[in-house]
């Protein structure tokens, strides 16, 4: 497989080329017509701009989609079947049996209390609370976010407490209270 050199410069491998090329099958040699380079350099722009006008970070400012505006249903919400929103949905399930697994953990360690409610039917309720600086200690052990699943688990009513953040230390004394 020798070759001189000007036909180791002329000589370009034709992987992706979609014109036919002149190949030497004894030396593996194939030499592609220019027509060829500049057919597939016209197809690698073309493909280069339409992604960008549909890249949100490049300077070309024609939009090819309509974009959601501010008050419509899909505003800010990712495009449907896309990878992001398949992640914002794990991501919500996994969350979601987080704060499951909190309130079983509350049920578990805490204790069964008398609570007089403030809605002025003069009922009284048994709930299961438990105090911060407890729950810290026990649930340390499980996850590292449980400040951050507790607010979680507030938002959707499931249990309830005093402030709104909770510090280890300062607010060991708090009581949480599992509504549900």
């Amino acid at each position: 497989m020798m070759g001189t050199s000007s036909q180791s410069t002329s000589a370009i491998d034709t992987g992706d080329v979609h014109t036919p090329a002149q190949c030497d099958h004894d030396t593996a040699v194939c030499i592609v017509s220019v027509k060829g380079l500049k057919e597939n350099w016209q197809k690698w722009s073309s493909e280069q701009q339409q992604y960008q006008k549909h890249n949100p970070f490049s300077n070309d400012t024609r939009p090819t989609a309509a974009i959601p505006q501010r008050g419509q249903e899909d505003y800010g919400r990712p495009p449907l079947g896309s990878m992001t929103e398949q992640r914002g949905k794990d991501a919500h399930s996994h969350i979601s049996r987080e704060v499951q697994e909190l309130c079983e953990v509350i049920r578990n360690i805490g204790a069964l209390r008398r609570r007089d409610d403030d809605d002025g039917d003069g009922s009284d309720g048994k709930v299961i609370s438990v105090e911060f600086g407890k729950l810290f200690e026990h649930y340390v052990t499980i996850s590292n976010k449980l400040v951050g699943i507790l607010l979680r688990a507030r938002k959707q009513r499931l249990v309830d407490f005093e402030g709104e953040m909770l510090w280890q230390g300062r607010d060991d004394q708090v009581v949480i209270t599992l509504l549900q």
